[in-house]
């Protein structure tokens, strides 16, 4: 078997790295210490600074453990659950390790017996901890046969290796609240009905959890795969020196690839630059002595011919430079450097090529460049904004458990990896009667491609895979309170391996809360002019990352009508090019004297691995297409005003290959083929695009080759735990075409009543504006997820109506009318939505 073959038969990109609320021994204490301050240990959501809200309750801990009796009374209670009536869902003011229903019974290395959990026993999809994360590093390491393959190792990324869909419905049935053993559907179920639900529990166990590392030898030059069992037995040990010892379940080196590039070499090829004599030179010709000023963004090569092979790990640096002046946040990319060719050798950090090769002065220091508050870039800022305040005085509607989320009938599981970032995982909605309704088993965002419309040099080679060659968690924010959420939060902490193969923390890096979303429904009698309104509300979970001059919010809304919405926000800083004096070019904007901004175009693809009303693993979803189509002129239609929604099954791979068409209004049904609405038509949910749109560069354009998946707006294809990324999983240098998607549908494997997955391409074409200089305000994509007869009615006819709280206002004096009651001139009518 090819090596890279046998690779991809060990991958499960599915992972995640967020931080543990289920702290281990080790990190307890520094958990019980952050539980209280809105970080990754503390359930509760805290109020953004400055917020007119009390919290009222304090987080709480045990003063001790329970004993044996208790902990056997806890067990009891447990098993004696009613299967149909589970538990309610555990209260987000508590820890989850204060919550557990029982003690453990941990078998050394087999994992966690069923009906007996652990303290510190983790779902199977939770993040890996920062001990997990450091005892696989150990353990890849001491694989090393000599010092220097153990010194040459850089940890690329470790992450959870995701389990099956079996794993997941076992452990949501039966460890993990809300306890619903219908989700699980095992062979000894269907073959002795008569065996007892604890039975049927105590003959499964949970796996335990695995580590999956990719890791680049800087010696030489090559990247492999490793899987590592992470044991209780392991993870517990008494000394560091055991916990170096996990077990290795493989180890493959997959040739002809780079892995994504680190942080860490970022900086260091920019020293390593700034520290070529010829640059420095180069430099001064421009009228730069002090390299301080300097910036050097390096970016990966892509793949245009042979030089780029993976055989060297590569990086083609652009080069700005700042201003000298006071501000601290001095714009450096308003000032690009052109005519400076430079090739660096990432493995051994040394620059193999460079070239000056034409002078373009550097622009003038614009004025407008600078965007820090009034007084540091010397401008005004406007003063007549009044403060805006988020008051949910009852607390937020959401719960949370550990990485478990319940809202609105929502609930769903929190993920985040390095590369992809936020994942969102087992989304359902609890439907009355209906029980627990499966909608997705998995959602993310697992490529982009930014490709730019110039011709000249250094910008068509700037198509960066910024998933795939960078990694969007691994460039994350710490959010801020007041700023870049707002309202009752509740944050999660990413923990990641640097290249080192040291675990950092970013902490307060994702958001959740809730937002106000104006109108869900109203209607007036005209007759009799009574009216009913309801407001809408929305859960919004989201992160923000930066890559290099540009920064991208992810987010995923719920609302209370049983949609979902994916956006993407884009901002930051246009990748800019100079101008010699009275040159111009077609293919941009000018933004300022000798400095103009290139067209480009923002793709992303989104992964949504579609469970609809199926049990997880159930093969029963459909893809249909609709068009809404013209009725032809006839008998049918004699006034020639008849259209209809024409609906075409996709039945396989290659029939699956689908773009936007507004002028059908065109949309995609994902249906379950054996459940029926109360008109008899399959449930389902239908994927409505946004504005949307196709590549622009030819279809000869070099970047294409590692970019095919572009080539359509959908694709669809039969769930596989090793399709993971669309374009390969490591698209740096790659040098097969059509690698990915474009590959797998060959297989034209059938999409009837089966596990599918839609991947969603879509994207912006940004012609630059003056307006989006010096920093481009946020421009949205996205599209929503929708049911379309998964209800039997509206969901959101169950919203009980708003309440109307009189409040003072010392601010206004004047006569607010509220349903014809004029209230005093000191008082305003404040609208609280009260859920």
């Amino acid at each position: 078997m090819d090596s890279r073959a046998q690779a991809s038969t060990i991958c499960s990109c599915h992972s995640t790295a967020i931080a543990d609320i289920n702290c281990d021994a080790q990190t307890s204490t520094q958990c019980t210490r952050m539980s209280s301050c809105g970080a990754a240990g503390c359930l509760q959501p805290q109020p953004a600074s400055g917020e007119d809200v009390d919290l009222g309750y304090e987080h709480e801990q045990p003063d001790e453990q329970p004993d044996e009796q208790q902990r056997q009374q806890q067990s009891d209670e447990h098993h004696n659950c009613p299967a149909l009536k589970p538990p309610p869902f555990l209260d987000s003011r508590l820890d989850s390790t204060d919550t557990v229903a029982a003690d453990s019974a941990v078998k050394a290395g087999s994992g966690v017996n069923l009906g007996l959990r652990s303290h510190s026993a983790a779902h199977p999809l939770d993040p890996l901890t920062p001990t997990e994360i450091a005892v696989a590093i150990a353990s890849v390491r001491a694989e090393g046969d000599t010092p220097e393959v153990r010194d040459g190792m850089r940890f690329v990324e470790v992450v959870l290796n995701e389990p099956g869909k079996n794993v997941v419905a076992l452990a949501d049935s039966h460890f993990f609240p809300p306890y619903q053993p219908m989700l699980f559907r095992s062979k000894a179920s269907k073959a002795t009905a008569t065996i007892s639900s604890l039975q049927q529990q105590q003959q499964q166990q949970l796996p335990p959890r695995q580590a999956r590392l990719v890791v680049y030898n800087k010696k030489t030059n090559k990247t492999s795969i490793w899987l590592v069992e992470l044991s209780n037995q392991v993870l517990n040990a008494p000394s560091a020196a055991h916990r170096h010892h996990a077990k290795i379940l493989s180890s493959v080196v997959v040739p002809d690839v780079q892995p994504p590039m680190d942080a860490d070499e970022y900086a260091e090829c920019e020293a390593t630059v700034k520290g070529h004599g010829p640059f420095v030179e180069a430099m001064k010709k421009r009228g730069i002595d002090d390299m301080e000023l300097v910036m050097v963004d390096p970016w990966c090569v892509g793949y245009y011919g042979e030089e780029d092979a993976p055989s060297r790990r590569l990086a083609r640096p652009l080069v700005f430079c700042k201003t000298p002046g006071a501000c601290p946040l001095e714009n450096g990319y308003a000032r690009p450097v052109e005519g400076i060719h430079v090739l660096v050798d990432m493995q051994q950090m040394k620059v193999i090529e460079f070239e000056d090769r034409y002078l373009v002065p550097l622009p003038p220091p614009d004025p407008l460049r600078n965007y820090t508050a009034a007084a540091l870039r010397g401008g005004v800022d406007r003063t007549d904004i009044k403060p805006l305040l988020i008051s949910q005085p009852e607390g937020p509607s959401f719960r949370v458990n550990g990485y478990a989320v319940e809202w609105q009938k929502w609930n769903f599981r929190v993920g985040f990896t390095p590369r992809e970032g936020l994942v969102i995982h087992t989304v359902a909605y609890n439907d009355g009667i209906h029980g627990r309704r499966s909608i997705a088993h998995r959602l993310s965002f697992v490529e982009m491609v930014v490709p730019y419309g110039d011709p000249k040099d250094p910008h068509y080679r700037k198509n960066a895979f910024d998933i795939g060659e960078d990694g969007l968690g691994k460039n994350c924010h710490s959010l801020k309170r007041g700023c870049d959420c707002l309202g009752y939060i509740k944050y999660f902490d990413a923990h990641f391996t640097n290249f080192h193969g040291e675990v950092e923390t970013v902490k307060n890096c994702v958001c959740m809360h809730e937002e106000d979303h104006g109108i869900m429904w109203k209607h007036q009698d005209w007759r009799t002019g009574f009216e009913e309104v309801r407001r809408s509300r929305r859960l919004t979970v989201s992160f923000f990352c930066t890559v290099a001059n540009y920064e991208y919010g992810f987010y995923w809304h719920f609302y209370q009508d049983g949609s979902m919405e994916a956006e993407v926000k884009l901002t930051g800083i246009l990748s800019l090019g100079a101008l010699k004096a009275d040159e111009h070019r077609r293919h941009g904007t000018l933004i300022a004297p000798g400095l103009y901004a290139p067209v480009h175009q923002h793709f992303f693809v989104a992964r949504l691995d579609m469970a609809v009303d199926s049990q997880l693993g159930e093969g029963l979803n459909q893809v249909v297409e609709v068009n809404m189509t013209t009725e032809e002129s006839g008998p049918h239609n004699p006034h020639n005003n008849a259209f209809y929604a024409k609906e075409t099954i996709l039945r396989s791979e290659l029939e699956a290959q689908r773009d936007c068409n507004s002028r059908t209004n065109r949309h995609w049904l994902v249906r379950n083929t054996r459940k029926l609405n109360r008109t008899g038509q399959p449930t389902g949910y239908k994927l409505m695009p946004d504005s949307n749109c196709l590549p622009l560069a030819g279809s000869d354009a070099k970047f294409l080759r590692r970019a095919t998946f572009l080539s359509h707006n959908l694709w669809v294809t039969q769930y596989n735990r090793d399709e993971c990324f669309p374009g390969g999983e490591f698209p740096n240098q790659n040098p097969r075409v059509g690698e990915g998607l474009a590959t797998w549908v060959k297989q034209d494997r059938r999409l009837e009543e089966t596990d599918i997955v839609l991947w969603y391409v879509f994207g912006v074409t940004h012609v630059p504006r003056l307006e989006d200089w010096p920093v481009m305000p946020v421009e949205h994509i996205g599209f929503r997820l929708k049911p379309d007869g998964f209800f039997d009615c509206s969901p959101a006819i169950d919203i009980p109506p708003s309440k109307l709280e009189v409040v003072e206002d010392t601010h206004h004096k004047e006569q607010v009318s509220v349903k014809g009651v004029t209230q005093p001139d000191t008082l305003i009518a404040t609208l609280i939505s009260k859920l």
